[in-house]
């Protein structure tokens, strides 16, 4: 009796197997551009050549053009037709509306975090501050301007939400890109002692202060940075060369 043939099974592949690397090591190669990025160490208008970053991260140039997209897609990247991906330079009109963003998103962070956080939540808060304290005490400057993006994005991360999360850090890696761009010399643009204060106040439960203080917090920020060029500046080449 003629049995109709089962069908030959297929082996599962891994997204090793398809995409020649897993999952893991793109998101590690991601991580390592933005830490870059929030550290200074990748300034605006950085050209990130594929080749180089391919033999640097160990992968194919395939794999680096999947990070380069991801970094396009938040913002952090630029990419130009025919000439390559560039660490992107906002504008003061971008440096402004990331600020506004942050000051519409970051109280509702606080909020929901107070009604659920525990005395653990908060340790971690603390122990994050312990860091950039000591960043700071070792003249660290690196360290301390990471510490200090990771610090909003450790609030986002313990609220548990991946969608605010996602946003929170990258609206940190833009506002890095703005304070190395329109910083002023010598300015402490994030203070270690008000991310204390609003840890603080978070602890006692104060709400209304805690939020105040994280809206004081982004306004000292954006108020250290040279934000007071027009719009849509000209610039007059004859004024310049005539």
């Amino acid at each position: 009796m003629l049995t109709e043939k089962e069908p030959r099974s297929r082996k599962a592949r891994s997204t090793e197997q398809i995409l020649g690397v897993d999952d893991d090591k793109l998101d590690a190669i991601y991580r390592r551009i933005l830490t870059a990025v929030m550290e200074h160490r990748l300034v605006p208008g950085t050209k990130l050549v594929e080749e180089k970053l391919a033999g640097v991260f160990k992968v194919n140039r395939t794999q680096i053009r999947k990070v380069l997209a991801r970094l396009t897609h938040e913002g952090i990247v630029t990419t130009i037709p025919n000439r390559g991906a560039y660490i992107a330079s906002p504008s003061v009109h971008d440096a402004r509306h990331i600020f506004q963003a942050r000051r519409i998103m970051e109280p509702a962070l606080i909020r929901t975090l107070v009604e659920r956080a525990d005395k653990d939540d908060f340790r971690r808060l603390h122990a994050h501050i312990a860091k950039e304290r000591a960043a700071r005490d070792k003249g660290d400057k690196h360290a301390v301007i990471r510490l200090s993006g990771e610090f909003h994005l450790l609030i986002a991360e313990m609220v548990g939400s991946p969608p605010l999360t996602k946003l929170m850090r990258e609206l940190a890696s833009l506002t890095c890109l703005i304070i190395l761009l329109f910083d002023s010399p010598n300015v402490p643009a994030c203070p270690n002692h008000e991310h204390t204060e609003i840890v603080e106040l978070m602890q006692r439960g104060d709400l209304t202060a805690a939020v105040a203080a994280a809206i004081t917090h982004l306004d000292h920020i954006e108020a250290t940075l040279d934000l007071s060029l027009p719009e849509d500046t000209e610039v007059d080449l004859s004024a310049i060369f005539g």
